[in-house]
């Protein structure tokens, strides 16, 4: 087996190498003075078992091209197998028609990595299920509540005194999930989205008065939902308000709304390259998704089951 990193996060991916016990393999991405990229993998991987760990994140069109054609290079290159490893998987908020005549992104980008050449897609928290429709080949969703409730545990004296909270109606199964294995109780907000990237808080669902709140979601983007429900909580009566998050976007002033919100600690995984902004925010931390990573490669490798993972 082999690792290749793009540019996309390259901590996360020596930190996989690293847990699996070896070194990423030597490849050079790079621009062109046009700005087209190419792809050159310096080792023989002839009949080689390929990952290529690559966040489709920030720049999201920069991140997906380096990702196809490193799979191209691998495919020509005799790989035997090649696995696209994607800890974020962009374009999954674009996964139905929003409007008649609106496309439906995330089909596309499956179609894009199917036909560049991957055998295999592993990814984590898809932001919606259905996505595993999308392709024609096998796709392995990782969760990220192992390490997150391993987190939990050891920062928490607890957690069966928590209460999860859903910041929306379409997270309800995720946070139900959470409270399930913590014995928590579930909280709701029922919110109103007036505009793309705004929201408006309109009721709790659940008593939160005196309690350590810990919102739960797959991604932070704007931060304006997380931030909104926050506020209602604090309204509300909550002692203490947290969140975990698997995928930190942040675009645009989340960053400096998270800090001036009354989320007093918000935790990510590192599915997503931490901005030096992001690194220097008090309320914000994060967890690692290698082993969960570095153990589902191994077993896909070994032709072993992945689903003990999800435990």
């Amino acid at each position: 087996m082999k690792l290749i990193s793009c540019n996309g996060n390259r901590p996360l991916a020596e930190a996989i190498a690293k847990h699996i016990g070896i070194k990423l393999c030597d490849t050079s991405v790079r621009n062109f003075a046009d700005k087209e990229i190419f792809v050159e993998i310096n080792e023989n991987i002839r009949g080689e078992d390929i990952y290529i760990i690559q966040s489709t994140s920030h720049p999201v069109n920069d991140n997906l091209m380096e990702l196809l054609i490193a799979i191209d290079a691998a495919k020509r290159g005799s790989a035997s197998r090649v696995t696209a490893v994607l800890p974020y998987f962009g374009y999954a908020r674009q996964d139905r028609k929003t409007g008649p005549r609106t496309p439906i992104s995330a089909k596309l980008i499956a179609n894009l990595i199917t036909s560049s050449g991957a055998d295999r897609v592993l990814t984590m928290d898809l932001h919606a299920g259905q996505i595993q429709g999308f392709f024609d080949i096998p796709l392995d969703n990782l969760y990220s509540a192992p390490p997150t409730i391993k987190d939990m545990y050891e920062n928490f004296s607890n957690v069966s005194e928590l209460v999860l909270v859903s910041p929306d109606v379409g997270g309800v199964v995720r946070a139900r999930a959470f409270a399930k294995r913590l014995g928590a109780d579930l909280v709701i907000i029922d919110k109103r989205r007036e505009d793309a990237g705004r929201s408006e808080v309109m009721n709790v669902i659940g008593e939160v008065k005196n309690k350590t709140c810990v919102l739960i979601d797959d991604i932070a983007d704007s931060a304006g939902t997380l931030c909104n429900a926050a506020k209602v909580l604090k309204e509300k009566g909550s002692k203490s308000i947290k969140s975990y998050i698997s995928h930190g976007v942040l675009s645009g002033n989340a960053v400096d709304r998270i800090i001036n919100s009354d989320i007093e600690e918000m935790v990510l995984t590192d599915s997503i390259l931490a901005s030096n902004e992001v690194k220097k925010a008090k309320n914000i931390r994060h967890i690692s998704i290698a082993p969960l990573f570095g153990e589902a490669i191994k077993r896909i490798n070994s032709n072993s089951s992945i689903s003990e993972l999800f435990n």
